[in-house]
């Protein structure tokens, strides 16, 4: 007995020493790939020597003698900290992800194919002015010369990443960077999803009752639509949908979690210094690395710092010593889904306004991984390309042959957006950065600008020419052989919304309702917010002037106008109601949520559990009321609508008929729903949180999943590369933590501002800014999440363009030299 034991201590001791060798060996390749910032290196590429100065959070400041060489050494500091990231956007926006990882990655593939945005990228480099292109060649080269270090040095291929998924890595080319604004108009974009979703909802309801489930930013009301039924013949009530779970390799974001942002600006009338201050805090997938890094470039016109997107070398949201300029998604209904008939005696034709035509066709193969490559056809009518019907649940609302095709203003061949983008970074004041916004095509945003004395927002995209007989205003698929749903072009940028230092010296956007205008000029229907902007109007007019403190409480507000709204309504017969009911029953359960809501201001505190309940509730109430009349449609809606809810209690045109169970014979009325919604919410919370309402903490369900894109689902290794943090706010406040809204932790917040910057025009480098994470992406840097914990505090880091303060605390220079 001895014996074996013995000889089971050495076996298990052995095993313990090879996986700590295992451990060491895979954590020294692994940190193979760490740059090191102190560095001087001899490039080709650049004409002077290039300087970046890395302060202590990280933040490259790049001087360099010419704007070329500045961009250079942006190209070299984006590789050396986010090369895995960027060559994963790159392949993502080419279709090939299924090199790497096979055939869960297939379906994404073809897509990105279909739509061609790699290819209409290549074609759009001879668009950009000679300044942009050299821009772009001048990253590249940058980003080569980081690549030829690694091969040359042996840096561990670059990232840790690489390798898991080891593959070669082809130079950087200037279609890459326009490619990846591209695919972040495609993750921005909603409209196939929201076209598609009120096709489908219109087969099952009367028209009224798809106003109360979908509903109208409040305004000017629209001209009622048809039915789709009426539009499109032969389609089925309801169809099941093909939507797999979500992925988060995928490039396309379900419509409830399409971008939303916050910016707002002070004129001088408005602040407390006598100059101008501008907020902005862009909303999109939390992700680790943060989809954002941190940059200061000196550049001929002077410096400009703020936040960049890895792959693209100029700032998107910053400032200058002159000028300050935010972003928010303008939601412009810039893409139309269209049903192509298909000619039912050649199906390699379809109907056009002149008859029949030949489909525009070319082969694509898609290599898989530990499989065969797929060949796919893909198609292209005058309309733009079509998409098969597993893709966006477009089969649902496909009649018997037909195929979908999409225009979009992405599509163009000739997209001077990054153009555009360089422009504002080198404008002197407000107007010049309006003018340099012409060039914009998408995706559309609205620009929020502030120099020393003006401040203005200008909606900057293309704006699609729709004919004033369109069947259905560009809100349902329409058959693409009609002339009156064909697009006359765009509108000229005069027509996009444009608000110069308006009387009251505040402008502010939430991605809600910019202006009210008619068909064709409306730019949408479907606007971002209805909620944040009630909130936001508030704080901005119990204040006479304004600092750059108050901009920032702005920003992280987390009071839910929402939740003061709806509560009063879902709760108005509910209220200290009902008799005594002994400990631990539904009954007494109900009754100490009431009494916890009752009292509660609506702050969406994460160490509070007010939040959890009210969430809970209007969650169930909203699947209660639509349950029975949607079927499994109503798993669509994965959000709280409260213009839906408020609709519904308020009666707005009957709506509160949703109360009423059809399905069962007593009618039921909006109390009871109301109440049976907050007993299947206290029944969920028990057995997810567990029964003590008290000890509940909203942060416990509303952690911010700012998980690895690739390695965030895989054993062991997720425990490094995932950052979880609680957080505060909620889907409906300032500081906006989008809830997941599906799934087993339905209130996880997957979609926050993964940027915030505050810019003082009056003391320009007091100004603040900050990402989720941190600016490497590599798990092993101290700089991979040392941002997270101060960005869920709401804390900030400096955002100055002195180039002293970068020195005297920078942990590392790096040094290149010309060849």
């Amino acid at each position: 007995m001895a014996f074996i034991f013995r000889w089971l201590m050495r076996i298990s001791s052995a095993l313990v020493l090879l996986a700590v060798a295992l451990f060491l060996l895979a954590y020294y390749f692994a940190s193979r790939s760490l740059p090191d910032f102190n560095a001087e290196t001899t490039v080709t590429g650049i004409s002077a020597p290039v300087e970046i100065v890395r302060d202590n959070s990280n933040v490259p400041h790049i001087f360099g003698a010419t704007d070329a060489d500045v961009f250079f050494g942006m190209g070299y500091a984006h590789a050396q900290d986010r090369l895995w990231q960027m060559t994963l956007l790159r392949r993502t926006v080419q279709g090939r992800l299924s090199e790497l990882f096979g055939e869960r990655t297939v379906k994404f593939d073809t897509l990105l194919r279909r739509f061609d945005l790699y290819n209409l990228a290549v074609s759009s480099v001879d668009a950009q002015d000679a300044e942009t292109r050299a821009a772009l060649e001048a990253y590249a080269a940058g980003v080569n010369a980081w690549l030829g270090e690694v091969n040359k040095g042996a840096l561990g291929r670059g990232a840790p990443e690489m390798w898991l998924f080891n593959h070669p890595i082809a130079p950087w080319q200037p279609a890459d960077s326009i490619a990846i604004i591209k695919l972040m108009a495609l993750d921005l974009n909603g409209q196939i999803s929201a076209e598609v979703l009120r096709a489908r909802t219109s087969l099952m309801l009367p028209a009224d009752r798809v106003q109360d489930i979908l509903p109208d930013a409040p305004g000017e009301g629209i001209a009622a639509l048809p039915q789709y039924a009426e539009l499109v013949r032969d389609v089925p009530k309801y169809a099941a949908n093909t939507r797999q779970p979500d992925d988060p390799l995928s490039p396309v974001s379900r419509f409830a979690l399409a971008g939303a942002s916050n910016a707002f600006v002070a004129g001088p009338t408005r602040s407390a210094t006598g100059s101008t201050i501008l907020a902005n805090d862009p909303h999109l997938k939390l992700t680790a690395p943060s989809v954002w890094y941190l940059a200061r470039l000196e550049i001929e016109t002077g410096g400009v710092i703020g936040a960049t997107i890895p792959g693209v070398p100029f700032i998107l949201s910053g400032r200058s010593s002159n000028v300050g300029w935010g972003i928010t998604s303008a939601y412009v209904d810039d893409l139309d889904v269209y049903l192509e008939e298909l000619n039912p005696d050649n199906p390699n034709q379809y109907r056009t306004l002149n008859g029949w035509k030949d489909f525009e066709r070319r082969e694509s193969i898609v290599s898989i991984k530990d499989a065969p490559a797929l060949t796919i056809d893909l198609l292209w009518t005058e309309n733009g390309p079509v998409l098969p019907p597993d893709q966006y649940d477009l089969g649902t609302i496909r009649p018997a042959l037909h195929v979908t095709s999409v225009n979009w203003t992405a599509l163009d061949p000739a997209d001077t957006s990054l153009s555009a983008a360089y422009g504002i970074m080198k404008a002197r004041n407000v107007q010049g950065a309006i003018a340099a916004a012409e060039d914009y095509v998408a995706p559309a945003m609205n620009l929020m600008l502030a120099d020393r004395n003006s401040i203005a927002m200008q909606t900057m995209g293309a704006l699609p020419e729709r004919d004033v007989n369109h069947q259905s205003k560009g809100r349902l698929p329409t058959y693409g052989y009609l002339t009156e749903n064909r697009w006359k072009g765009v509108f000229p940028y005069d027509i996009n919304p444009r608000y110069l230092d308006p009387e009251g010296g505040i402008i502010g956007n939430t991605n809600n309702k910019t202006i009210d205008r008619e068909f064709p000029y409306h730019v949408t229907y479907d606007w971002g917010d209805t909620q944040r902007i009630n909130r936001w109007r508030r704080l901005m007019q119990s204040r006479e002037v304004h600092t750059r403190e108050s901009f920032i409480e702005a920003q992280l507000d987390t009071v839910s106008f929402t939740a003061r709204a709806l509560l009063p309504l879902i709760g108005a017969d509910l209220w200290f109601t009902g008799e005594a009911a002994p400990e631990g029953s539904i009954e007494r359960k109900r009754q100490d949520a009431l009494e916890l809501l009752a009292e509660w201001n609506g702050e969406m505190n994460e160490h509070q559990p007010e939040p959890l309940i009210y969430a809970a509730w209007v969650r169930e109430l909203q699947d209660r009321l639509i349950r029975d009349d949607l079927g499994p449609l109503a798993d669509e809606f994965t959000h709280v609508e409260p213009l839906f809810i408020e609709r519904v209690y308020r009666d707005i045109s009957g709506a509160s008929a949703w109360c009423d169970v059809v399905q069962s014979a007593p009618k039921e009325t909006c109390t009871d729903i109301a109440r049976a919604a907050l007993d299947d919410a206290i029944v969920w919370i028990s057995e997810t949180y567990g029964p003590d309402l008290q000890s509940l903490r909203w942060g416990d369900a509303h952690m911010a999943t700012q998980d690895h894109t690739v390695l965030g689902t895989t054993r062991v290794l997720n425990w490094f590369v995932n950052i979880r943090q609680s957080t505060s706010g909620g889907d409906n406040t300032m500081m906006r933590g989008r809830t997941k809204g599906t799934g087993l932790q339905p209130f996880q917040n997957v979609h926050a501002a993964g940027y915030r910057g505050v810019y003082d025009f009056a003391d320009p480098d007091s100004s603040v800014f900050i990402i989720s994470t941190g600016q490497s992406g590599h798990p092993l840097s101290r700089y991979y999440d040392d941002q997270g914990e101060l960005w869920r505090r709401g804390e900030y880091i400096p955002m100055s363009l002195d180039p002293a303060l970068a020195r005297a605390a920078a942990v590392g220079i790096t040094h290149l030299l010309p060849e």
